[in-house]
């Protein structure tokens, strides 16, 4: 029986005993670090049912506990709070109990699947630093979900048709000359990003001319010459057009494998891809339908609208008056063709920016409307911008921050720092260029995790580098020093720990590696990598505190080294597998 069960069940019979009534729940919580402790019933909500000064409940509530439950010895009651004190016996047997700290804490995949959406770029420009959060955030949530026990797919839905794309196209057409990845020595996504910026610059010209002649400024945005090109672009691509459809089929294919190698540099992967060319016209069908179930209704003008406004929304747009679609329509049909792709799908997360928020709580009240049972389980996993020191980026003016060129800024970045601490010397240069890689992008994708997904980040490449605090290299670092630790034990007999006198620390250690099934299973129930990425970092600060006051090889009883060195093992099994979620990767020597 779980510990926190047991104590259930012996507070129950307790209150039933001292008061004559019993709580339908109890609550538990960790106990503060400023007390004795290692488990805290919080009385407080008993006070429901039982009549009388916490206090005294929490005080008569411990005497019992202590009397009836082996593995409670000691109590202590701060106000409404009865913390816990347990034997060294509990963490010792929960130690024992688990054959390979390696696996610890990792579900297998049940039937439940999810599907996880995640990156979903515009083929008109390379992937920047808000994709890499998102990025990011999606892979790791898909690979937390998948070690709680649930079947996982990530896919994509990549944004590869409209005038944007088309603006791109027409610049590489009038100012490329030909130009390709091969010839530029640049990659695709770059190369298309550059024309995306010309046409830009071309249109911004245009609209000046313009006004400078007299067109007042909306009208001169609306009838620039490169505009109104590119909208004759799209009608043709729309309409099929063999030279218009071959030229956006080579450029998005410089733009696919260009992606393909930022996703490898990341160390993500997708499961399937969705074509927004392929899915555009998706949903009309499921509007007819939910306009003949009473889910939509028609205007005079011939547009199909859903009324939210019983549940505080207002009014939405599904179909216009010619017929057309609009995003939403694409998003219902999307939706439901994954679930037919994927049968066993009973829910969907989508890592979309919080801009979209309205969207997203939109579209699931017409998914539930329209009567699909997993619409009950779609979550909008939503961030916060990435910010700089410098401010805002804007992809129009070529300001963002390129995903390729903060990768390899982290990666020299890393390089400077490990020089400069002058422990790498006996490295070849390929397991040093391995080593900055790791570190640069353990640095990177910590900064970004450890962050709850909500809020915002200004992001400051030095700061995450940084091989002290809170950061991806501290606790890189922490790891490769367990694994020097452990290349140092010697070869020993195994040993009998139930009978170790367990430090502090080394109790602490424990209730920390106990902790970590948990913190998986509510990071899942959260989608916060945050959990994961704090934990570990709390899981580090006690392994450096242990490791400061407890002699781990100098031990003078083989019981203690054995069990030290089991500890330490344990505790780097687990670093790595909490890292392993956040998509970041552990070094065996720094």
């Amino acid at each position: 029986m779980v510990l926190q069960e047991k104590l259930t069940s012996h507070i129950k019979n307790a209150t039933q005993e001292i008061y004559g009534v019993s709580p339908d729940t109890v609550e538990f919580q960790a106990t503060r670090k400023e007390f004795e402790g290692d488990i805290t019933v919080v009385v407080f909500p008993m006070l429901r049912v039982i009549k009388g000064n916490p206090v005294q409940i929490g005080e008569s509530l411990g005497k019992y506990l202590t009397e009836h439950v082996e593995e409670v010895i000691d109590f202590n009651v701060v106000k409404g709070f009865l913390n816990l004190v347990l034997s060294d016996a509990y963490y010792l047997e929960f130690f024992n109990s688990v054959t390979n700290f390696s696996s610890f804490g990792i579900e297998s995949p049940g039937t439940d699947a999810m599907l996880v959406e995640y990156a979903s770029p515009n083929t008109n420009k390379p992937l920047h630093l808000g994709h890499m959060r998102n990025i990011l955030l999606g892979y790791s949530v898909a690979e937390i979900l998948k070690s709680s026990g649930k079947k996982v797919y990530k896919t994509q839905i990549i944004n590869d048709r409209g005038i944007h794309i088309c603006k791109s196209m027409l610049a590489w057409k009038r100012y490329g000359n030909g130009e390709t990845p091969q010839s530029s020595g640049l990659k695709g996504d770059k190369l298309v990003g550059n024309y995306y910026v010309k046409f830009d610059k071309v249109y911004k010209e245009e609209i000046e001319k313009l006004v400078n002649e007299g067109m007042p400024i909306d009208e001169a945005k609306a009838k620039a010459p490169s505009l109104l090109e590119a909208q004759d672009m799209l009608r043709k691509w729309e309409a099929g057009d063999p030279d218009t459809v071959a030229l956006w089929k080579m450029m998005n294919g410089w733009v696919y494998e260009g992606f393909e190698k930022t996703y490898a540099s990341m160390g993500v992967d997708f499961d399937s891809y969705y074509y927004e060319s392929d899915t555009y016209l998706l949903g009309k069908d499921n509007i007819e339908e939910g306009l003949e179930n009473g889910v939509f209704f028609r205007k005079e003008d011939g547009s199909v609208w859903c009324d939210l406004t019983d549940e505080g929304l207002d009014e939405k747009i599904v179909l216009r008056s010619d017929g057309t679609a609009v995003y939403m329509t694409q998003d219902i049909g999307t939706a439901i063709q994954r679930v037919k792709d994927h049968p066993d799908v009973t829910g969907m997360i989508y890592t979309v920016g919080n801009e979209q928020d309205y969207h997203f709580k939109v579209l699931f009240l017409i998914l539930k409307k329209l009567g699909y049972s997993w619409a009950e389980n779609l979550y909008h996993l939503s961030y916060g911008m990435v910010d700089l020191p410098s401010g805002k980026m804007k992809s129009r003016e070529g300001t963002v921050v390129d995903a390729d060129d903060l990768i390899a800024d982290m990666s020299a970045t890393a390089r400077e720092i490990s020089e400069e601490l002058g422990k790498i010397e006996d490295f070849s240069e390929e397991e040093k260029e391995e080593l900055y890689h790791t570190i640069g992008m353990g640095a990177l994708k910590y900064y970004i995790l450890k962050v709850d997904p909500k809020k915002g980040i200004l992001f400051d490449p030095k700061e995450s580098v940084d091989f002290q605090g809170n950061t991806g290299p501290f606790i890189q670092y922490t790891y490769a020093r367990i694994q020097s630790i452990l290349r140092k034990a010697p070869q020993m007999e195994e040993q009998d720990v139930m009978y170790v006198d367990l430090h502090e620390k080394e109790k602490e250690l424990l209730k920390q590696l106990q902790a970590f099934p948990e913190t998986i299973q509510q990071a899942a129930a959260n989608y916060s990598p945050a959990l994961v990425a704090n934990y570990t970092y709390d899981l580090v600060k006690e392994f450096n505190s242990f490791y400061q006051n407890v002699t781990i090889l100098g031990a003078g009883d083989d019981r203690e080294k054995f069990f030290r060195v089991q500890l330490s093992t344990a505790v780097a099994a687990v670093i790595k597998t909490a890292f392993s979620l956040l998509g970041i990767s552990v070094p065996e020597r720094m």
